[in-house]
This record gives structure tokens, C-alpha cells and sequence, in this order.
């Protein structure tokens, strides 16, 4: 594998633990220190972003013959997959083919060797998944495991079909990316480095390289009128999940001193109206890091306590404690190895609710600061749990046996490199996935893969109901009438906006569908598809706008995708 291992101040990591605000700041002044030594490198297909999709559309690409280069601002590869997300959303693994399917199969490979069980004997594990096992022997794929095995396995991949990649490169948002007409011919870094290609792949959770080409795109809720949804925009009143202060009846006053409006709001409420039911709106679904936790104690790191810790900061947790709740360890659920994939769970737990709205848009540094924020809310949820005397007994004894596991994410402190970025931008291209088509209501054009997943959106605020009372927003749950097509045209931009563009991770979709279609098998299976179109467009000599349909469809059942529903396998 190729690496860019040049020394320069203006790239910028996500590794959240090393840096201080004045080395970011210092970046971006002093940004051209190696402008000298830029370099152009010309492949067929230039991919932006290091997700799981970014790295299946490589492999994808290379396979039909294709020169490609993998351009991330990423460090670590494989996004959430290889960050945290080792319980993986599966949804009817029948659906799932093709190279992600490939993926899981050499998951199970890492895990048939004894060697992978250092920490836990193989038949301990219990094999617990979602409705499949875990390990899936017949089928010889594993669904659930630990980071490291994942961006093992992405690596692998990269490494045996010789796939460079320039690691820590960041799009120069603002005048990084030319174009002759509605093509784009090369995309610049803040390095200076810069990439030309016949056809360009925006792999990133936040859709900047179809952003900066200028591509229309959607931040926030629709209202529910704009494509006649029912699950879309506000959702007051609406208590799915158990994410809510409803699960127990929780009525907790939102103010300093119970009921003394006077006194001022308590940290983590927010004192703006909801918004009327139904409406869109700017907000987006929280964020969090998918911790790896473990209970053993040879590989357990105690809870840090973060910078700038205040107990005050969970005054509110306490009182949601007080008031009889006691789900905490809800979603500690279990991966090899006695670990866990760590999520959200509860009325106030890791998701920071509210506080990633302007993230889409945001600078880089301010994209730092805010992940910053996270880290630091959600480490001060768990020390909190671990050592405040106001957490119920039983709760805090139990939560002082779990830490972080000492053998992940061992460059960032043992915390996730990957911030669990639920949704940003969303492309408005030549198709727009809406809840009819994910419920099946309506049928899809140009299946290029499916999704199953429920309709899942976590909270995106947490407000003062009209009694006086806490509430979270935003938490949708609603199942699919089984597996669902996902349009070709979802994945490219309008024509005449960006003619060698495509989009496999920031799809064309509204807040609701996106809320099923944004699975990581999906974004892989998506990235295999996206990478099939542009090297027909490139061997064609068309824009992506006009691949025939049925000529992508032949080459991806092909390949293995699974277009149409099919019984399980």
C-alpha cells in the first residue's frame, strides 16, 4: 500500500486526544509549507473519503481494471465500521452481497483462527446477534467483532489489490475542486496535493466534495409536506425506542431549582421551541462515539476523567437516576473478546443532543471543536456514572468494573478515531429516496442494492414540554415492510450539475429514508455500485447521468449485489 507520509502543519486529523486549539489554529496560518513539493497524480478514479464505502468502491474500481487512489482526510480506514460500530445494523443480511458481503466473510476468516481470542474463549462468547448469530458459520460471515478486526480487514483488501491511498489530505473546500463545465477534472488538498481522475467518488460521512462542486444538497429536516411524509420534520408527541423521558414517566423539571424557572435551565436543555409537528427544520440527528469497553481487567482502562470536568454538567442525569430509571447498560452489547460496541441508550446517555447543528457547514476547526465537545461530554457521562454519589449504588459498582479496552484504539488514548457522524449533508440528485419508497409503498427506478434497516433517527433536541417538563425529539423507530431497492439515481447529481460525481455515502434521500439507508452494509454496498457505474461511464465515454441502466444492472448481479428481494441465504 501507498501512503502519503509528507510532513505538513495544514493537515488536520480527527485524532481528538494530542491536540491543542492553538496547534489548529496554527495549521491553518501557516498552510503552505510544502506547496513547493505538491504534486498532481492522475488515476481513472479519484476517491474522496476513507468510510467503508470509500474503501469498497476502490476495490471495486480496481477489480474492473480501473486505476484508482483513495484520497482521505482520514488516518484510519473504514470509517465506523473500524471505529466503533462492531454491532453491526444489519437489518436481513439476505440482502446484503457483493464485496460487502466479501468483508464479513473475511471477518469470520480473523476470527476462525484461535489467536483472535486472547481475552475470551471462542464458545464464551455466546454468539449473540441479530437475528442471525453473530458468527454465522453456514454462511461463513461474522456480523459483530472488534474494531481492530475491522480495519484489519479493510486494510488487507487495499493492500492485496495495491490501492495507494494519501492518508490526512483535506479538500480545500473553498477552491480545491476545478472544473470544465459540469465536469470535474481535479480536486486540490490543503496540502496543495492535487488529484485529477475521469470520474470522482465522494465517500465522506459529510458530502464536502459534492458540496465544494457545487451539487445541491440538503442539511436538516424537511417538513413532512415536501415529499408527503409522515416521519419526517418535528415529531413532538412521538415516543418509539426508549430514548425518552416517557420510558418510566419521567417528569423531571428542567430548571436549576425544580420548578423556579427563575433559577435558569439546567446544562444539556435547550430553552428554544420545538417547532410545530411536522415541520422542518436546521436539526439533525445527535452524534457519539461508539465506544469499545471491556470488563476484564487486564485490558480495562479506568474511565478518564475528562478536562474541565464539572459533576454539575449531569445535574440532570442525577435526577433522571432519582426518578427510578436504571437502563444504563441497555446497549453495551457485546463483541469478541468480553467487549462491547457502546451506544446510546436512555433519556441522557453518550448522544450529545443539539450540539452538531452547524457541523455540516462548519470549518474544519470548527468541525474540531465540536467533536471535541463530544468526546468530552460523553467521557464525563461515564465518569460521572463511575464515581458521582449521587448514581444509584448498584449502577456505579457495576459501571466501575467496565473501562476502555487497553488494545483499541491504541494511537488516540484508547477513545474512537471515528465520531459517529449520523447524517450531514444529503445530496438532492436526480432521484430522491423518501419513506414511500423505503416502506415499499411505491417502487424504486434502477436498483443498484437494498436496505432493510428500520427508519432510525436518534434525538436530535431535547426541549421544555408545555407542563414544564424534559423531553427529547427527534427518536424515530419505524420498521420497513421488509427489504427495499435504493435508486442508481440517488447516487448521482442533477444533470448538468456534476457529470462525473457520484455518491454512495451522502445519498439522495430525506431526513426519514436516510435514516434506514445510512447502515454501514448499505454504504458499502452502495460504494460497489457507485464504483461499477463510473468505470462503465469511463469505458463508455459518458457522463454518469447516462450509464444504461440494464448494462449496470448486468455487471452488479454479476458481482454479486442483490437487487431484488430474495429469500434468506
Amino acid at each position: 500500500m501507498t501512503d502519503s507520509r509528507r510532513d505538513t502543519n495544514c493537515r488536520l486529523t480527527f485524532q481528538f486526544v494530542a491536540f491543542s486549539a492553538a496547534i489548529l489554529v496554527s495549521a491553518f496560518v501557516d498552510g503552505t509549507s510544502d506547496a513547493a513539493q505538491a504534486e498532481t497524480f492522475e488515476h481513472d478514479v479519484v476517491i474522496y473519503g476513507g468510510t467503508s464505502a470509500g474503501v469498497i468502491a476502490a476495490v471495486q474500481a480496481k477489480r474492473m481494471g480501473k486505476s484508482v487512489i483513495i484520497v482521505a482526510p482520514d488516518k484510519h480506514l473504514g470509517g465506523l465500521t473500524a471505529g466503533g460500530l462492531g454491532w453491526t445494523d444489519t437489518g436481513n443480511k439476505a440482502v446484503i452481497g457483493g464485496l460487502a458481503r466479501e468483508f464479513y466473510h473475511r471477518v469470520w476468516q480473523h476470527y476462525q483462527n484461535p489467536e483472535a481470542w486472547k481475552w475470551q474463549k471462542r464458545k464464551e462468547y455466546g454468539n449473540r446477534g441479530q437475528g442471525t448469530p453473530a458468527i454465522d458459520g453456514n454462511q461463513r460471515t461474522m456480523w459483530i467483532f472488534e474494531p481492530h478486526a475491522a480495519e484489519q480487514a479493510f486494510e488487507d483488501l487495499l493492500r492485496e489489490h495495491e490501492i495507494p491511498v494519501h492518508r490526512d489530505e483535506w479538500l480545500d473546500r473553498e477552491k480545491g475542486v476545478r472544473k470544465e463545465g459540469t465536469r470535474i477534472t481535479s480536486i486540490t488538498m490543503l496540502s496543495g496535493q492535487r488529484y485529477s481522475g475521469k470520474m470522482f467518488i465522494d465517500a465522506t460521512y459529510e458530502g464536502d466534495l459534492l458540496a465544494a462542486a457545487g451539487v445541491d444538497y440538503h442539511v436538516g429536516r424537511e417538513s413532512n409536506s415536501t415529499y408527503s411524509e409522515n416521519w419526517n420534520g418535528v415529531q413532538t408527541g412521538v415516543l418509539h425506542h426508549r430514548h425518552h423521558f416517557g420510558a418510566v414517566d419521567i417528569r423531571i423539571s428542567p430548571y436549576l431549582v425544580p420548578d423556579d424557572p427563575a433559577s435558569g435551565l439546567l446544562p444539556e436543555v435547550s430553552g428554544d421551541p420545538p417547532g410545530e409537528y411536522g415541520a422542518g427544520d436546521h436539526r439533525i440527528q445527535a452524534y457519539c462515539f461508539r465506544t469499545c469497553l471491556t470488563d476484564h481487567p487486564e485490558n480495562r482502562v479506568p474511565f478518564p476523567k475528562p478536562d474541565g470536568y464539572d459533576p454539575a454538567r449531569y445535574e440532570l442525569l442525577a435526577r433522571i437516576y432519582d426518578a427510578g430509571w436504571r437502563e444504563t447498560f441497555g446497549k453495551f452489547d457485546p463483541i469478541p473478546n468480553r467487549k462491547t460496541d457502546t451506544n446510546n441508550h436512555g433519556p441522557m446517555s453518550s448522544d450529545y443532543i443539539g450540539k452538531n447543528y452547524d457541523y455540516p457547514e462548519a470549518s474544519y476547526e470548527r468541525r474540531r471543536e465540536i467533536i471535541r465537545e463530544h468526546e468530552n461530554y460523553q467521557k464525563g457521562w461515564y465518569f460521572f456514572i463511575a464515581n458521582d454519589p449521587r448514581v444509584p449504588p448498584e449502577t456505579q459498582a457495576k459501571m466501575q468494573k467496565w473501562g476502555l479496552a487497553k488494545d483499541e484504539f491504541t494511537e488516540t488514548g484508547n477513545w474512537p478515531h471515528q465520531p459517529y457522524i449520523r447524517e450531514a449533508r444529503r445530496m438532492v440528485g436526480q432521484f430522491v429516496m423518501t419513506e414511500h419508497e423505503v416502506l415499499n409503498k411505491r417502487p424504486t427506478p434502477k436498483s443498484v442494492g437494498m436496505g432493510s434497516y428500520t427508519l432510525d433517527s436518534h434525538n436530535v433536541q431535547r426541549y421544555i414540554t408545555p407542563e414544564g417538563y424534559v423531553q427529547n425529539e427527534g427518536d424515530i423507530g419505524v420498521k420497513t415492510r421488509g427489504p427495499y431497492q435504493i435508486s442508481y439515481d440517488s447516487l448521482i447529481p442533477k444533470r448538468g450539475q456534476c457529470d462525473n460525481l457520484l455518491v454512495p455515502v451522502c445519498v439522495s434521500s430525506s431526513h426519514i429514508a436516510f435514516g434506514s439507508i445510512r447502515m454501514e452494509p448499505v454504504f458499502m454496498i452502495l460504494g460497489q455500485s457507485a464504483a461499477t457505474a463510473a468505470a462503465i461511464a469511463i469505458e463508455d465515454g459518458i457522463n454518469v447521468q447516462d450509464v444504461q441502466y440494464e448494462t449496470l444492472r448486468r455487471v452488479l448481479v454479476q458481482d454479486g449485489q442483490v437487487l431484488e428481494s430474495a429469500s434468506a441465504r
